[in-house]
């Protein structure tokens, strides 16, 4: 190309020029052109003073498996033509071209080429494969020719079964398995009007007088044999039925089986029976608008409806209505397949003979319905048949359409128009191709619907007709129940401008005759309250030493006390029967007074067995009383403390006084054995903690700064602590024995347990030491003994915290005099604890700052000693 800017000109002429062709004439032959034409354009468009050959490219040639963005993604098809719009091409390349990323849908072939999606590589050219660099250029137009094409052809593949999808009929006939089942039957008896034909094979049985079997097939001249013992030459039979040939084949049989006619000499004593053996095969051709046309190979017994099931029924374009049989060049019947689809009737269905012909011509007018009927299916219409026979083929009107209009959507010779069809119209209304008919669905709303709630005994939905007034629908309901409020009763009525409006009517004022009764309208809500819907909940609650305490009891009129307690499963044991309290809530309580009584309080002494033999326990109750039930002062459960370790009769012992103390459970328990370590006993106490106790415990151990949890004195979750836990209490047994009820002998409570070990012989060291160990317990060593043993203190230990856990639960800790720390005593069974640091190490700057920071105080304060020295002197 000489002249490029003319070229240029020239294919965009050639664009715009084909791409408005195609939007005014959506066709996949115009859109097949313009996609190919401008890729030929595009790709043949080569610079002057460039070559292709030698395996380079000249620009705007686009190489095979390339796109002008860039290379070609693999299993992607080829580009899309520069200056065509995907816009203009059918929804379904659009789709196409989208899910490609832009690129029209094919596949890659082994060596990286683009081929259409579904498509072979087809050499077109003849080098579709290992082709010459220089013909790069041509296999890139090829591809992207191949491409659009088959794209093309796969969109209208599948525009093409959505559309036979909606024909009515399709899918009987289309479906594989049908095609495979719909096959005469061929165990049965022979019919009298079968055509004999070359292939069949004849059973002819002779019985009576004479009997005898022939097995004879219809020779391709069409006769039949029976050898040259019998005498007789050929009997033709072919284009017989079986009637005639049975005939034919008697009159020859005769002249050797004289039986078979009435002679002179008597009546018939032979007799002959004719059936088919082995059935032959023929040859239909069905041509047309068929799903595959073509010929096929079918049983003699086969019927026309057989050959149509094989074929897979008419196409997109054919005709349900006139199928024809051709025979001999002559239109034998035509066959209206709707009489079979709705029918059940196959009239015209004749058997087939060699050679015939079913042909599918094209249909003449098919209208779709949509809507609500009860098949929305595209339905062919014969010259003349009416809107009514449609409704026929749809199955006619679903229970909710709306009969008394149908829309028709036609196609006029310039646009389309709405027709408005009434039901007296339908057996008149012709219908046209191209007819949509849409049928709707009834309003949403009742005619003659009244509803009724509240205090009746049937509420619900009634007809307006048997209801016109308010009382005659209070008398459908089977009238008022006893807690009605009919002074004051709410229709609530919907307008014609669907605006809802109440209307307030006294319904005992129409009741007693005293008011005129109210005319109801369709779609009236009549609202009847009752009694107990416009007041509170009444209850009342009985709460303390009962058996099943109850907060919601409803109340019921003439409650007693003792009523309410029998609800309430009676009295516990522990129940003080002579203070049980009734709360009464006050109603005319004085807002000005500050010392107004706002409750009144009454005391009972109910009798344990419930009786009403007094005029206390006939006390009537008031809604919303509250009953309370105290414990009685003088009861008291049995309760227990344990002694355990080294005692003489360890156990559980129950606490006899309220003044008990350690030295009498000891006692109890028969004294301490030989080995008992008086100085490490314990006691421990269930602890019950409050809900700041449990906070503040578990801030605690999250900072890390309780010690003791730290130690494992206290056994906790991560962030839950049990609200009720066992704590040792360190007690001196030794000064308790040695002096019975003193001070140091506390009182014991319930689930104590005094804990006596034996004679103790280890420490245990724990915390920030260089190896946590348990050491024998030596008389005489210290604390920093036993830290010694452990390897001694780590840069992390915090020396003055440490503290020393007794084998009794008490605990001390380190003191500081001046620049010394004063260690607690080592006794046998104790656990050292040195904690750890939780500050951040100082820095040797920090130190050296914080040294310096001192060494200026002590001058600053040696300087002050000195000056006032001076001054007193």
């Amino acid at each position: 190309m000489q002249n490029p800017r003319l070229f240029h000109d020239i294919q965009s002429k050639i664009i715009l020029s084909l791409t408005a062709l195609l939007r005014r004439q959506s066709s996949t032959g115009l859109a097949i052109l313009l996609l190919s034409a401008t890729s030929l354009i595009v790709q043949a468009q080569v610079t002057p003073g460039t070559t292709t050959g030698g395996g380079t490219t000249a620009p705007g040639v686009i190489r095979s498996g390339t796109s002008p963005a860039g290379p070609a993604q693999p299993g992607r098809g080829a580009a899309l033509p520069a200056g065509v719009n995907a816009s203009s091409l059918p929804p379904s390349i659009q789709q196409q071209i989208n899910q490609q990323g832009g690129q029209l849908p094919g596949r890659t072939t082994p060596q990286g080429t683009q081929t259409p999606a579904g498509t072979q590589n087809r050499g077109r050219t003849g080098r579709t494969q290992n082709a010459a660099p220089g013909d790069t250029a041509a296999q890139a137009q090829l591809n992207s020719k191949e491409a659009v094409e088959d794209g093309y052809e796969q969109a209208r593949n599948r525009e093409r079964e959505e559309a036979r999808r909606k024909i009515f009929g399709y899918s009987t006939f289309n479906d594989p398995a049908m095609a495979t089942t719909f096959q005469p039957n061929l165990n049965i008896a022979t019919p009298r009007n079968y055509i004999i034909g070359p292939g069949d094979q004849l059973n002819i049985q002779l019985y009576g007088y004479s009997e005898t079997d022939f097995t004879q097939t219809v020779s391709p001249d069409g006769n039949v044999y029976f050898g040259q013992a019998t005498g007789i030459g050929p009997v033709f039979v072919s284009g017989l039925t079986i009637e005639q040939a049975k005939s034919r084949i008697t009159s020859r049989l005769a002249k050797r089986y004289v039986g078979l006619r009435n002679t002179s000499y008597g009546p018939a004593n032979t007799f002959l029976e004719l059936s088919l053996g082995t059935i032959r095969s023929i040859r239909v051709t069905v041509t047309g608008e068929a799903i595959r046309p073509g010929t096929y190979t079918l049983s003699s017994l086969s019927t026309a409806m057989n050959a149509i099931y094989q074929a897979g029924g008419p196409n997109e374009l054919g005709s349900f209505r006139k199928v024809q049989l051709i025979r001999n060049n002559k239109v034998l019947a035509t066959l209206d397949l709707y009489d079979y689809l709705l029918n059940g009737t196959q009239r015209n269905d004749y058997r087939l003979q060699d050679n015939d012909n079913i042909r599918f011509s094209t249909y003449t007018t098919r209208v779709e319905i949509t809507g609500t009927v009860k098949r929305n299916n595209l339905f062919e219409m014969l010259p003349g048949e009416t809107l009514d026979r449609l409704l026929f083929y749809a199955g006619d009107f679903a229970s909710n359409a709306y009969k008394g209009l149908v829309k028709v959507t036609r196609l006029t010779d310039r646009e389309l128009k709405v027709v408005d069809v009434s039901a007296p119209e339908f057996k008149t209304f012709v219908m046209q191709d191209g007819d949509v008919v849409t049928v709707e669905q009834l309003l949403s709303r009742f005619e003659n619907q009244l509803t009724i709630e509240g205090a009746v005994y049937r509420p619900g939905q009634y007809s307006l007709e048997k209801n016109r007034t308010l009382k005659q629908l209070i008398a459908t309901a089977e009238g008022l129940k006893g807690d009605a409020f009919t002074g004051r009763v709410n229709i609530v009525r919907t307008r014609e401008d669907l605006a809802l409006e109440n209307i307030t009517v006294n319904l005992a004022a129409i009741l007693a005759g005293s008011e005129p009764d109210i005319n109801l309208q369709r779609e009236d809500q009549i609202i009847i309250p009752s009694r107990f819907d416009l007041a509170q909940q009444a209850t009342i609650s009985v709460m303390g030493e009962v058996n099943s305490p109850d907060e919601f009891i409803p109340y019921l009129a003439n409650m007693t006390l003792n009523d309410a307690i029998v609800r309430v499963g009676g009295l516990k044991e522990s129940a003080a029967a002579s203070l049980v309290e009734v709360v009464r809530r006050k109603k005319d309580v004085d807002p000005r007074s500050a010392s107004a009584q706002i409750a009144d309080i009454q005391r009972f002494n109910v009798n344990r067995d419930l009786s009403i033999d007094t005029d206390q326990n006939k006390f009537v109750l008031e809604p919303f009383d509250q009953i309370i039930v105290r414990r009685s002062p003088n009861y008291m459960v049995q309760v227990y403390a344990n002694v355990e370790g080294e005692v003489i009769v360890p156990g559980s012992y129950a606490i006899q006084r309220k003044d008990q103390k350690i030295s009498d459970l000891i006692n109890l328990a028969g004294g301490l054995t030989p080995q008992a370590y008086v100085e490490g006993a314990t006691l421990i106490r269930r602890v019950t903690l409050s809900q700041e106790e449990v906070a503040r415990l578990q801030r605690s151990i999250r900072e890390g700064s309780d010690a003791v949890s730290t130690a494992g004195r206290v056994v906790v979750e991560t962030d839950t602590i049990a609200t009720n836990k066992q704590e040792s209490i360190g007690i001196n047994l030794k000064k308790i024995l040695a002096k019975p009820g003193s001070s140091e002998d506390i009182l014991v409570q319930e689930g104590d347990i005094l804990r006596v070990p034996k004679v103790l012989e280890t420490i245990r060291v724990e915390g920030e030491v260089l190896q946590p160990t348990t050491v024998k317990f030596r008389s005489g060593q210290t604390f920093q003994d036993y830290i010694s043993q452990s390897g001694g203190f780590t840069s992390k230990s915090q020396r003055r915290k440490s503290f020393v856990i007794y084998a009794n639960g008490s605990i001390d800790r380190t003191r500081k005099f001046m620049f010394f720390n004063i260690y607690p005593r080592v006794e046998p069974g104790s656990q050292v604890f040195v904690p750890k640091k939780t500050t951040t190490p100082l820095t040797p700057q920090q130190i050296l700052s914080s040294t310096a920071g001192t060494i200026s105080s002590l001058l600053s304060v040696i300087g002050l000693v000195i000056a006032l020295s001076r001054v007193g002197n």
